[in-house]
């Protein structure tokens, strides 16, 4: 049951955002797209539910596919979760290169 004085509560308190405070909760929104759990992806952060970590969508891109080619080839994936991932990324750049040279070490070594 959707508890619609609550949601025109928060609609009204998010029209009331400065822009600031607006692109602050856009960001807190899209990074809770992104996820770490032991265990699963290597614990490495991955999109939403999905065993897609970041490093591998940021890999990508560092090597020159765009969003049109990655949510053709990732379908769970939506245009959002690309965008939760590059502000995961400009947040967490040296996490992220760290974890994607490991793996170019680990290929060059077999």
């Amino acid at each position: 049951m959707v508890n619609i004085k609550l949601v025109d509560s928060l609609f009204q308190i998010i029209e009331s955002l400065t822009p600031e405070e607006t692109k602050l909760l856009q960001e807190r929104l899209q990074t809770r797209s992104i996820q770490k759990t032991a265990g699963v992806c290597g614990g490495n952060p991955r999109i939403r539910n999905t065993r897609i970590p970041v490093w591998t969508i940021i890999s990508f891109q560092k090597q020159g596919a765009d969003n049109e080619e990655l949510l053709r080839n990732y379908p769970s994936l939506t245009s959002n979760d690309l965008i939760a991932v590059q502000t995961y990324y400009e947040q967490n750049q040296a996490e992220i290169d760290r974890v994607i040279a490991s793996h170019q070490e680990d290929d060059l070594n077999g």
